[in-house]
């Protein structure tokens, strides 16, 4: 794995031209809850409906407080149309009530409190820790797991193994951005089908695991 951080400065270096993931955007405000409701708004959505979504609902509220009291139905609309709309909002109306009951409608820091929360999984919580607090985690979604196991840094089957995994090999410093890389990355290079392997810089660096064709 010599090769590691070489690789990844690469990655870095070529997709500076492109737009990075619609929760970097957010975090960008550095406000943990709002990092939190926008993991939640992504899930099974397109970066642009879920950026336009996010910034429509902040505006109206953009805190725990501000939020619960807004009507499930008022809240729907506000961040139509992502993904399974409905149920979102019940989660994210659920969370804000119960961060007010039990975290003084803060955010908690820990993983384990996070989880606890209904809706949130592993990749949620480790997003909100990493983007919104800063804290040391990798968040493994569909392209950090396909482009790890592409270039050859993991062999494994799931998003949880592959977390495992890159805790191994990855320095600490590097948990907090890889997400951000890879995404951008897997969004706009490394496609799932028809990666640009032809004009990638890091490309003498993968082993190309799964691939059959590319451009």
């Amino acid at each position: 794995m010599k090769h590691l951080i070489k690789t990844i400065r690469l990655i870095e270096k070529q997709i500076q031209p492109y737009a990075v993931p619609s929760v970097t955007k957010i975090a960008a405000r550095r406000d943990p809850y709002q990092v939190l409701i926008s993991c939640i708004l992504s899930l099974r959505t397109k970066d642009k409906t879920t950026i336009e979504a996010a910034y429509r609902l902040f505006r109206v509220a953009s805190n725990p407080a501000s939020l619960v009291r807004l009507s499930r139905g008022r809240l729907e609309k506000l961040i139509y149309p992502v993904g399974f709309y409905r149920n979102k909002a019940k989660a994210i109306l659920d969370i804000s009530h119960k961060l007010i009951k039990t975290f003084n409608g803060k955010v908690p820091y820990k993983l384990e409190d996070l989880l606890a929360f209904k809706g949130v999984g592993l990749k949620t919580a480790n997003l909100v820790l990493s983007l919104g607090f800063n804290i040391p985690a990798i968040c493994v979604d569909t392209h950090v797991h396909r482009i790890s196991n592409r270039l050859g840094w993991v062999k494994t089957k799931t998003p949880e193994e592959t977390e495992k995994e890159l805790k191994k090999i990855l320095p600490g410093n590097e948990w907090i951005g890889i997400n951000t890389t890879l995404v951008t990355f897997g969004q706009n290079l490394c496609l799932p089908i028809l990666p640009f392997c032809s004009r990638c810089l890091a490309v003498n660096f993968c082993k190309r695991k799964g691939v059959y064709k590319f451009r």
